[in-house]
């Protein structure tokens, strides 16, 4: 056993010898590390992730007799979220931290108001997801010496997407050079697909030094996501926020391509216009429904009785982590279509299970639909198929322990 101490820290870590070379030897801490402090916390972006996304994860930490304390913004008293995480024990903090947009100053000030919290909560471990909780939640982590810190990589989002100019091109300069400040500051990287982790070593965005592990995505709870009965039509349905790099338009566009030859069939839209510069016009929107395309059901709290009246689910996304809404249809027994892009690749067997259609081949998802649409029992035999591989990948309990085991809380 090779005992090295962080520099900035006590000697709170032992560290096994992965590799050696003439250059460099690669650490990765081990995983019978005892916690200093049984405090938690856990810092996130967007209140509503939070039960949706995590609340399996914070019952999983809570039943390890760990105290859980919760830094988002956003969140109010009155916020049934709020509600259901104090009921259980869940200490929450309101942080000024911007979702979107790059504010030198506000995220400054957002990075400083969460080093004050640790500083004052001395939590045994940081855990941060989403693009900024990462970037300022690992470096306010380290800063105030907490003694665990993780970060876990849900998706690149919009700067590593599309066209790399102008001020999208920008951003991704700023975002991955924030992005290999912070990440070498932590203990373990978790990602939801090997792409992104190739991506990030690829880059220099994720130090040699610092080990990564691949966790099949968020998970799914398949008791609360149980299997369904087709509807007695072929109808297809898109839950995402309303971006143009989760497909939206090209679902519309094969839509309309499909609705000429079987105007009967259905074709619904789940989710919201996004503050994100990326995000669907509400004109283009009401045009798509206007023109009997798309039938919108708005942004919905329960997306289940939407997967049950759909006979086929799609995401023609151009790069996911791990896309969860693709995960609740399989747990429901749908057949899926979807991109053979990173993290959207990993929920399709094709063939089997669904099909993969190249990013932004619009022809391509046409036909995909029109296969469904015209051998109806490709959606029976694929649904039993989806919710089978859900079952074995992406139960939500698996999932977590997995992540807790390799955090060494297990």
């Amino acid at each position: 056993m090779d005992v090295r101490p962080d520099a900035n820290f006590p000697a709170y870590f032992s560290y096994r010898k992965l590799e050696n070379s003439k250059s460099k030897m690669k650490y990765e801490t081990t995983r019978n590390i005892k916690m200093v402090n049984n405090t938690v916390l856990l810092i996130a972006s967007f209140p509503d992730s939070l039960i949706k996304f995590r609340g399996p994860l914070i019952d999983a930490l809570l039943a390890q007799g760990l105290k859980v304390h919760v830094a988002v913004p956003e969140l109010s008293k009155d916020d049934a979220i709020y509600q259901a995480l104090t009921i259980k024990g869940i200490k929450l903090h309101n942080i000024a931290l911007q979702r979107t947009g790059v504010n030198p100053v506000a995220d400054l000030r957002a990075m400083l108001q969460l080093f004050r919290l640790m500083t004052k909560l001395k939590p045994g471990m940081v855990l941060s997801y989403t693009i900024k909780p990462v970037i300022y939640g690992s470096l306010a982590a380290w800063l105030s010496r907490v003694p665990k810190r993780f970060a876990l990589i849900t998706g690149l989002g919009y700067a590593f997407t599309g066209q790399a100019s102008g001020k999208r091109g920008v951003l991704k300069v700023l975002i991955q050079r924030l992005y290999r400040f912070s990440l070498g500051k932590v203990d373990k990287a978790f990602f939801q697909n090997p792409d992104d982790e190739a991506l990030f070593r690829q880059l220099g965005i994720l130090p040699t030094k610092v080990p990564s592990c691949i966790v099949n995505g968020s998970g799914v709870d398949l008791a609360e996501y149980h299997q369904t009965p087709l509807p007695d039509s072929p109808s297809f349905l898109l839950t995402a926020r309303l971006l143009g790099d989760k497909g939206v338009r090209e679902y519309a566009q094969a839509a309309a391509k499909v609705k000429r030859k079987y105007p009967e069939v259905s074709f619904q839209l789940v989710g919201w216009i996004d503050d994100n510069p990326d995000a669907i016009g509400q004109q283009e929107l009401d045009d798509w429904v206007a023109a009997g395309t798309l039938q919108y059901l708005g942004k919905l709290s329960d997306v289940r009785p939407a997967i049950a009246n759909c006979s086929v689910y799609v995401l023609p996304s151009y790069r996911e982590g791990t896309p969860r809404t693709v995960l609740e249809a399989m747990a429901m027994g749908r057949g899926v279509i979807t991109t053979d892009a990173p993290g959207c690749r990993e929920t399709v067997i094709n063939g089997d299970n669904g099909f993969l259609v190249p990013v932004k081949a619009v022809n391509e998802l046409e036909n995909a639909m029109l296969l469904f649409i015209e051998q109806p029992e490709l959606a029976v035999a694929m649904g039993i198929r989806s919710r089978k591989i859900a079952e074995a990948k992406y139960d939500v309990h698996k999932v977590n322990e997995h992540m807790l085991k390799e955090m060494g809380l297990i």
